[in-house]
């Protein structure tokens, strides 16, 4: 069982270590690598092919290209995280709009501990021991509120 993370540039590994610490939390194992869909694309290939890999969590932010080619090279899981740069429109439409037959599970815009939990429940498929892991943590959030969103 393991997930692998990609971010498309080094700037965005903030929002990799998120999807870490999620993960670590429900002892999933997690890769986190740098491959941009543009500059290394022999790299993103190289990962895509790893047969531990469960899920990928693939995030980048203005066209948000690495999602969907990680989903085009398997047929496994893909869950995209559009980053915000700018308006964050850009990225959000890259990842969510991908052309029938590829598809990629989208979160919003930087949620990248909702594409660490997405990864969880997918994997909880195929490995029943992350079901009651799962449960207490969503029992925790029904015993105490969830943080407010940031004003703005």
């Amino acid at each position: 069982m393991k997930v692998t993370v990609l971010v498309g540039s080094r700037s965005d590994l903030e929002h990799a270590e998120k999807v870490r610490g999620r993960l670590a939390e429900f002892e999933v194992p997690c890769d986190v690598h740098v491959a941009s869909a543009h500059r290394t694309p022999e790299k993103v290939e190289r990962l895509v092919r790893d047969p531990d890999t469960e899920v990928f969590v693939a995030m980048a932010g203005l066209s948000a290209a690495l999602p969907g080619v990680v989903a085009a090279r398997t047929l496994k899981p893909v869950v995209g995280v559009p980053l915000h740069r700018g308006l964050g429109l850009d990225s959000l439409l890259s990842v969510v709009q991908m052309p029938p037959g590829i598809p990629v599970a989208a979160v919003g815009l930087d949620a990248a501990e909702n594409a660490a939990l997405l990864a969880v429940e997918i994997l909880a498929l195929a490995h029943p021991e992350l079901v009651p892991r799962l449960e207490r943590y969503r029992a925790k959030w029904r015993e105490e509120p969830p943080p407010a969103p940031p004003p703005g």
